[in-house]
Order: C-alpha cells, then sequence, then structure tokens
C-alpha cells in the first residue's frame, strides 16, 4: 500500500496531509504476479460520500487530474518493472480506493489513456460506485458505455455497484447520499452489458452488516441473472465501522458463515461470488475504499486492522 503526496498545500491554514492519496497493488496467490496483477487507484483526495463503512467518507478536498490518476498506475508499474512496461497477462486496474469515480470526469480520461501506455489486450478495469445521482454523474455513466464498448471490449471491463442491503431505508443509512433506485441500476446495467458482445455480467456487490436485511427475492425482481451477479464481501474492519458499531454478518476466518445467504442468491438462479481476500489486507488496511489518515488519527483501531505506524509518503509520484 502507497501513500503519496500529489499537490503541495498552500497557504498558512492548509491541511498537511490535504492532498496525500493512497493506492495499492494486490496478487491473487496462489497465481503468481506476472499471471494476473492488480493495481488500486484512488479518484479523489478523500470522497465526498459518506458511506458509514468507508474510512475515506466525508473527509474530501477535491478531484484528482487524469495526470495524477495514471502517476499512481505508473509509480507500481516502475517499482517492479523499471522499463515502465507491465509484463503480466493481466493487468488489472481498480477504480475503488478513494473517493466515487463517477463524480470525476478525469477517470474517463485516464481509462481513454491506459491503453496507451500498457498493453491494451492484457489491460482490464474494474469500476466500483454507489451510483449517485447527479447531472454530473449521468454524464459519466452515459459516456462510459462509449469508452468500455472502444477499449475495453469482450469482456475487460468489470462494472460493481455498491448495494449491501435490500431494505430501502438502511441503503439510505449505510449510503447516505442521493442515489439510483435499483430499478434505475437494473436499467443502466442491462445496456452496459452486452452479453452477445461478450461483456462481463455487473457485479451487485454486498458487505453483509448484521442488522440490515439482506433478501434474494427481492434482487431477483429487479435484476436479471443473466446480467447481473452477486459478490458477496466482509465487511472491511475499519475505524468508521467500528465508530458506527457496524459489525460484519460474514466472518473472514469462516467461510461458512456465509453458507446461508450464498444458497439463497443461487436458488434464485445468480451466479455468487465469496470474495475473502488475504487477511492480510485487513492487517496493513489495503482494502478498497480505507484511509490510513483516519486511522493514524484515531484513538483506538478496530482489532485486526491498520497495525502499522508508518508508511512512506512518495512526493508528487510519476
Amino acid at each position: 500500500m502507497y501513500v503519496a503526496r500529489m499537490r503541495e498545500p498552500r497557504g498558512e491554514k492548509a491541511a498537511p496531509d490535504k492532498f496525500l492519496v493512497e493506492f495499492v497493488e494486490s496478487v491473487q496467490p496462489p497465481i503468481p504476479r506476472e499471471q494476473k496483477w492488480v493495481l488500486i487507484v484512488s479518484s479523489m483526495f478523500g470522497c465526498p460520500m459518506k458511506c458509514k463503512m468507508c474510512d475515506a467518507g466525508g473527509d474530501f478536498w477535491g478531484k484528482l487530474t487524469a495526470d495524477e490518476i495514471l502517476a499512481q498506475v505508473g509509480y507500481m508499474v516502475r517499482r517492479r518493472f523499471p522499463d515502465g512496461k507491465a509484463n503480466v497477462r493481466r493487468l488489472k486496474i481498480q477504480f475503488a480506493r478513494m473517493g466515487e469515480p463517477s463524480l470525476n470526469p478525469a477517470v474517463l480520461d485516464a481509462m481513454t489513456r491506459l491503453p496507451q501506455d500498457y498493453d491494451s489486450l492484457g489491460l482490464n478495469v474494474s469500476l466500483s460506485t454507489v451510483a449517485p445521482k447527479s447531472a454530473l454523474a449521468h454524464t459519466f455513466f452515459e459516456k462510459l458505455i462509449a469508452i468500455k464498448d472502444q477499449h475495453y471490449s469482450g469482456g475487460r471491463f468489470q462494472l460493481q455497484f455498491s448495494i449491501h442491503t435490500t431494505d430501502a431505508a438502511g441503503r439510505d443509512d449505510l449510503i447516505p447520499v442521493s442515489k439510483w433506485s435499483f430499478e434505475e441500476i437494473a436499467a443502466y446495467g442491462g445496456r452496459f452489458s452486452n452479453r452477445e458482445n461478450g461483456d462481463r455480467k455487473v457485479t451487485l456487490n454486498f458487505a453483509p452488516v448484521k442488522g440490515y436485511a439482506i433478501d434474494a427475492a427481492v434482487m431477483r425482481r429487479h435484476f436479471d441473472p443473466d446480467k447481473f451477479l452477486i459478490k458477496l464481501t466482509p465487511l472491511n474492519p475499519t475505524v468508521r465501522s467500528s465508530e458506527e458499531s457496524l459489525a460484519s454478518a460474514i466472518d473472514p476466518y469462516d467461510k461458512r458463515s456465509s453458507d446461508e445467504l450464498v444458497e439463497a442468491f443461487k436458488k434464485e438462479g445468480y451466479e455468487v461470488v465469496l470474495s475473502i481476500g488475504e487477511l492480510e489486507e485487513n492487517r496493513i488496511g489495503s482494502n478498497c475504499g480505507q484511509f490510513i489518515q483516519r486511522a493514524l488519527q484515531a484513538r483506538e483501531r478496530p482489532r485486526r486492522s491498520y497495525e502499522l505506524d508508518e508508511y512512506l509518503i512518495c512526493s508528487n509520484a510519476k
């Protein structure tokens, strides 16, 4: 996990950590890096969304430029490959660390430019969103379809919507911003995923929280299993989730804890992905959306999470 200062704060009252951005490289054991390498980048300084489980939520100091987004990729690539050429079969860029990407048009520019620098045939991208409802996001999502078709055809684009609960009031509680309804997500996802052209199914992601309902039958009424798949992930042990007393309904140390939910979705005809990553990611705070600055400032960190006291700040990563 890396932290970079992209810009220098100006003025006496400027917060010293205002322009720090986090990005992560990851592998998927036992697959070696030469076969699959995942780079998770930020699109904002913090995030204006205030999702209850995300440490980046609520601390927002602006949007990254396309150059600043691509600098994160370039820095990680050059650390492993000094010539700047990512010699891997599958390079996956995830726009999922800090920030809501659909509110930053520079993400579209970065996606368009990525194939110029890296092997386009082995390049995959993934974008995770809470589907905010705004004119800016609407324009973003319309342009996203064209970019996917032009640069990431043949199943090389993974679009993910963060859902978390099927209860409308609960969803508003966990993601307290104006956002698309299930009907709107389903309509867009149906347009986005052209299965006949080899597009991937759109992912509906749940980080199940105790006390927040998940009803597979409700999802089936809105989302076609031929177009959408279900992804289940344990709730990350963040400072915010601890402060909000949110408890994961999936125990990452006991995969059997998800059996009932997995079977409920399969019964409705869904492909289900149970995504329990390396538990080391919790310890070092490298999961999607996490925010090291908040953890370092917190009086108490969640158990088995953020076990770090120092990190390297790369000035103006390029």
